[in-house]
């Protein structure tokens, strides 16, 4: 096992690309675990164990900052960030709450619960990050059922005419609790029958620049597009 000898993202950073699969499979399993015994969000989660293994294998949390839309989608992160005990161990199921918490860990940034959040809350990380002459990523995460709120379209129409390091997550699976409906959804679906090629891109019409990836699963090459992505001096959707 690799997961019961990572205790933070410093452990994952020791592991070679190959064995991040196997991680991921463990931490799969870890969450599986715990949500089949004491509840949680399933599908968020599952779905973002390959991505959050690759953000903590690239990234410097907590210099660098990630910021969950809605919070439901951090279950991986928090296995990563010395929390595992809480997704292995029955006895310590209750020892973290369903959603980012800085009193459980630094690498929680906000207490978050509400949707369509993560980039404006970004924003003002990286405004305060700039105004401090400091260094660091920060990084948005989002679900495109998120993306269609209001608070989220503001802050990607701010972060159009933004000139430094942010990077906007957009994790587009096509689910939701409801069935998306709308515009968007048609520029989205556009993108993903293109493979992020096609003219109509919402986040361009932003004025972002923009990386598309295919298979969100893939932990290879989302460390390459998270490393082409780390350090960049203006704002970028990668999706």
């Amino acid at each position: 096992m690799y997961l019961e000898n990572i205790n933070g993202p410093k452990d994952i950073k020791k592991l070679k690309i190959e064995e991040l699969k196997v991680l991921a499979d463990e931490t799969r399993a870890a969450l599986i675990n715990k949500i089949s015994n004491a509840g949680g969000h399933n599908g968020p989660n599952l779905g973002m164990v390959e991505m959050t293994v690759a953000l903590h294998y690239v990234f410097d949390s907590p210099k660098d900052k990630i910021v969950f839309d809605v919070s439901h989608q951090c279950y991986p992160h928090k296995i990563l960030t010395g929390r595992k005990e809480a997704f292995l161990d029955s006895a310590h199921f209750g020892d973290v709450t369903g959603y980012t918490n800085p009193l459980e860990s630094e690498h929680d940034i906000f207490t978050v619960g509400h949707t369509s959040t993560s980039v404006s809350l970004a924003l003002g990380l990286a405004k305060g990050r700039d105004l401090q002459q400091a260094k660091g990523n920060v990084i948005a995460i989002i679900g495109d059922g998120s993306l269609s709120g209001g608070e989220a379209l503001e802050g990607l129409d701010y972060a159009g005419e933004y000139n430094k390091n942010l990077i906007i997550i957009i994790n587009d699976n096509d689910q939701s609790i409801a069935e998306n409906h709308g515009g968007m959804y048609k520029t989205l679906k556009k993108l993903r029958e293109t493979n992020g090629k096609s003219s109509n891109n919402l986040f361009k019409s932003f004025g972002l620049d923009y990386r598309y990836l295919d298979n969100g699963h893939d932990v290879s090459a989302l460390v390459d597009l998270f490393r082409s992505v780390k350090d960049i001096d203006h704002p970028i959707g990668a999706w």
